[in-house]
């Protein structure tokens, strides 16, 4: 009989295998997902520029998560809908997240991005279909599971409602901060020393 902790271990086996399985998917014709973050988040950098982030439910839980180690990076990061965050302007980036393609929140938040000069790279499962790629400027195509497709039974039952698509974006952001932390030649230290200390 199968003790708890190896229970446990099984489970966290399995997640952790579905979520790995999607960084092997082919995302032609569009770049893969962490040379796209990488690549956008490393030039607002260089251009002194803002980054502001936004998703809904658990997705924008994963774009706050992202938001802190930006922040902790050095870069300019902030959250849409927070009291303190800035108005978007020209050279400015918003990463936003529609899984499932589209989200009427994040269109209209795209869109007035865009008509203020900000660039828009938005995260998808849905690059071909979602009505929130018309007002991106980069896409990052995560070809995962989302609740948009979770009805289909293609035999994920440990992670529902779209969990595949928010776990890869988890493990994705986690790869981000140590590409562009390499990027940005930022040391343990540096990155440590902007930790809030309000705790």
């Amino acid at each position: 009989m199968e003790s708890r902790s190896d229970e446990a271990g099984s489970m966290a086996k399995e997640i952790c295998s579905q979520i790995a399985s999607i960084f092997s998917k082919a995302t032609h014709p569009y770049p893969p997902p962490l040379d796209v973050l990488v690549n956008e988040l490393t030039a607002v950098a260089s251009r002194k520029a803002r980054v502001f982030l936004y998703g809904v439910g658990r997705e924008g839980l994963m774009l706050k998560a992202l938001c802190m180690r930006l922040a902790h990076l050095g870069l300019q990061a902030h959250l849409v809908f927070d009291m303190t965050t800035p108005p978007i302007g020209p050279g400015d980036l918003l990463v936003a997240s529609a899984g499932p393609g589209g989200f009427s929140t994040v269109e209209a938040i795209c869109g007035v991005a865009r008509s203020n000069g900000g660039r828009v790279l938005l995260l998808t499962a849905q690059p071909e279909t979602g009505s929130c790629v018309r007002q991106a400027n980069a896409v990052a195509y995560v070809a995962a599971q989302t609740m948009a497709d979770d009805e289909e039974g293609d035999g994920i039952e440990l992670l529902p409602m779209g969990s595949l698509y928010e776990g890869v974006l988890f493990v994705l952001f986690e790869m981000v901060v140590y590409k562009l932390g390499e990027a940005l030649a930022q040391t343990p230290q540096a990155i440590r020393s902007r930790h809030t200390n309000l705790e």
